[in-house]
C-alpha cells in the first residue's frame, strides 16, 4: 500500500520572449528588495552566457534563462501562508519591467512512497496502470516505464506524470515511491504587455488551488489510501530520475 501522498516543491516558470540571464544576481535580487536582506545563500551563485541560479538556504531559488525565469520552492513541512514564492515571482516581474512576459506554467512536484515490503513504483506503474502484456518481455532487463496523462479542466490543462523514485534517509537505507509530477498550464492571449503582466500575476496567485487539485486528483484516483498531507520530513532526499531531475 502506498503511505501519503506530499507535495514536496513548487515551481513557477515564467516565459519570456528573450532576455540576458546576467541580469539575475544576489546584489540585484537584495538590493530591489526581491529577497529579503536576510537571507543567506546555500552555495555560490552560477552565472554562464544561458543561464543564471541563486539558491537560498531557505529552500528557494531563482533560474534565469534565455527564454523563461523559474522561481521554486521546497513547500514539504510549510504552510500554505509560509509559502513565499508566489509573492517573490510577483515581486521580481513588477520589477524587471524591461522583460517581455509571455506566459506562466505552474508545476509541483509529490511522492507517494511504498511500504519497504512492496515492490516499489514499477510495480505500481506495471500493475495499477498498464495492462499487463508480451510487451513487457523484451531485452536483457526489465523494461522500465513513465507515464504522461493530460487532464482538461474548467480553465486549466492539467500534465501529470508518473515515474519511479526513491526517498533517500540520513542513514543511507532507501524507501521505493512514486514520483507525480504536475503541470497546469493556462492560456495567456493578451496582447497588450500591462494586461498580459496582470494575467499572468493572476495565474500566479492559483497555486494554492493546484496544490488542492493535484493532492485531489492522486488520492481519489490513484492511491488506496485516501488521506494525504503535504508534509514530509525534511531529512528525507529525493532521488528523482534523471530524466525529469534537470
Amino acid at each position: 500500500m502506498m503511505e501519503n501522498f506530499q507535495v514536496q516543491e513548487l515551481l513557477i516558470a515564467i516565459a519570456v520572449r528573450q532576455q540576458n540571464p546576467s541580469i539575475l544576481t544576489a546584489d540585484f535580487l537584495k538590493y530591489t528588495g526581491i529577497i529579503p536582506s536576510d537571507w543567506e545563500l546555500a552555495r555560490p551563485p552560477v552565472l554562464t552566457n544561458t543561464a543564471a541560479q541563486v539558491v537560498y538556504q531557505n529552500g528557494v531559488s531563482i533560474v534565469a534563462e534565455v527564454n523563461r525565469v523559474i522561481f521554486a520552492e521546497a513547500i514539504a513541512n510549510k504552510e500554505a501562508s509560509d509559502v513565499q514564492i508566489a509573492a517573490i515571482a510577483h515581486k521580481y516581474i513588477e520589477t524587471v519591467k524591461q522583460v517581455d512576459y509571455q506566459g506562466v506554467g505552474i508545476n509541483l512536484r509529490g511522492l507517494a512512497p511504498y511500504e519497504p515490503e512492496n515492490l516499489g513504483g514499477r510495480n505500481y506503474t506495471f500493475s495499477k496502470l498498464l495492462q499487463p502484456g508480451a510487451w513487457q518481455d523484451f531485452g536483457s532487463a526489465p523494461v522500465e516505464a513513465s507515464m504522461r496523462l493530460v487532464y482538461t479542466l474548467n480553465e486549466t490543462q492539467l500534465y501529470l506524470d508518473i515515474n519511479e523514485a526513491q526517498l533517500q534517509y540520513p542513514d543511507k537505507t532507501t524507501k521505493p515511491a512514486v514520483l507525480f509530477s504536475a503541470n497546469f498550464s493556462r492560456a495567456i492571449n493578451h496582447e497588450e504587455p500591462a494586461a498580459r503582466l496582470a494575467a499572468i500575476s493572476a495565474v500566479i496567485d492559483k497555486w494554492q488551488g493546484d496544490v488542492k487539485t493535484l493532492k485531489e486528483l492522486v488520492n481519489s484516483k490513484f492511491l488506496d489510501n485516501q488521506s494525504y498531507s503535504i508534509n514530509t520530513a525534511t531529512t528525507e532526499t529525493l532521488l528523482f530520475p534523471a530524466a525529469i531531475a534537470g
